[in-house]
């Protein structure tokens, strides 16, 4: 299989190794489909699962043949029995950290929009929102722009592995939010193409996991969560909590990037995916409150604390995906684990499709 002459939507290139583990997956998807060498990763226990880097790349390579695959890889391994083991040891791991992490949160006697309410409230975390808007210079920027690209240019995906799982209002209410994130069936609007254009305007690579590389363990962390919450039924709760987390901790936020790039000098192109974003996600939180999550639980009541647990560890683990970058920042060196490289200049033709 040869490399797609457009690398705007993948499959990306498999990327570097971060650890034995890691290396191992690595180099096994590089040939046809095998069983994996019996007890690889039984030994896996590292001291912080959640910032390990060689659990969180493994995971992602994992998931990502559920989603895009990889460039050269054999797509039959997106079920091969023994990867899927491995996976499933490394999820076992992964997912007992986030549930040390945040505990089980109590659902109120108020129900669960006001769960989410509560912990929106709490969520005490850095405000990274805050600094880019203020204080962020241009090479900072363009790092947290590569940050997120490896979520927003799959936006939605995640959380659209739930609706076949779900019936009746919690699904209706997804689908509401999901058709905004696809942009209402547009090519132009898709929010993942508002975000491309975005990287085009700060000079980034603009290409489907172009900046796996270079982002570190954190933020594969808050990519691997949403895809084990939407890989596995039993979690349909969580994938709801956190998009509802999501989207009732957005709109400030998203407003607030929009004026750091127009304090850079930056124009409406750049701008726009989080301009969008501050309309239409003071929507989706209710929505996604009261309809979806609401109305999830209303049917299934049993799958109240999966719902908070979601939104908590959504909530957690984006806590120290900003420390990490604010930290960096203040001890003067790059949050990424190479420096993001020199501006490319603008695709005009990219660029022109999203703005019309």
């Amino acid at each position: 299989m040869s490399e797609p002459a457009d690398r705007r939507y993948g499959p990306a290139t498999l990327p570097g190794a971060r650890g034995p583990l890691s290396a191992a997956v690595v180099e096994a998807l590089r040939l046809p489909p095998h069983d994996l060498p019996a007890g690889l990763g039984a030994d896996v226990d590292p001291a912080d699962p959640i910032l390990d880097e060689d659990l969180q790349l493994t995971l992602f390579l994992c998931y990502e043949l559920h989603y895009r695959g990889w460039s050269g890889v054999d797509e039959s391994w997106e079920w091969q029995p023994t990867l899927l083991a491995l996976r499933a040891h490394c999820e076992r791991v992964f997912e007992a950290a986030l549930r040390r992490l945040v505990g089980s949160p109590s659902v109120p006697a108020a129900g669960v929009a006001a769960g989410l309410s509560d912990l929106v409230a709490a969520d005490n975390g850095p405000s990274l929102a805050g600094t880019l808007h203020r204080h962020a210079d241009l090479t900072q920027f363009r790092e947290f722009v590569a940050h997120r690209s490896v979520y927003h240019l799959r936006e939605a995906d995640p959380h659209s592995w739930a609706l076949p799982r779900l019936g009746g209002p919690a699904k209706a209410a997804l689908v509401e939010i999901q058709t905004d994130e696809y942009g209402n069936g547009r090519l132009e609007r898709m929010h993942a193409e508002l975000f491309r254009c975005t990287l085009d305007r700060l000079g980034l690579d603009t290409g489907y996991a172009a900046h796996l590389d270079t982002v570190p363990a954190v933020t594969l962390a808050t990519n691997n969560l949403m895809s084990l919450f939407g890989l596995h039924r039993r979690l349909r709760g969580a994938l709801l909590g956190h998009l509802a987390a999501f989207e009732m901790t957005s709109s400030l936020p998203n407003r607030r990037y929009g004026n750091g790039l127009r304090r850079l000098g930056f124009d409406e192109v750049a701008t726009r995916f989080y301009d969008e974003h501050v309309e239409a996600d003071a929507v989706h939180e209710q929505i996604a409150a009261h309809d979806m999550c609401a109305g999830l639980v209303r049917v299934e009541p049993r799958l109240a604390p999966d719902v908070l647990f979601g939104a908590a560890a959504g909530l957690a683990v984006d806590r120290l995906f900003a420390a990490h970058l604010l930290e960096s920042w203040a001890a003067g060196r790059s949050s990424l684990r190479a420096p993001v490289p020199p501006a490319l200049p603008p695709t005009v033709s990219l660029v022109g499709s999203a703005a019309a």
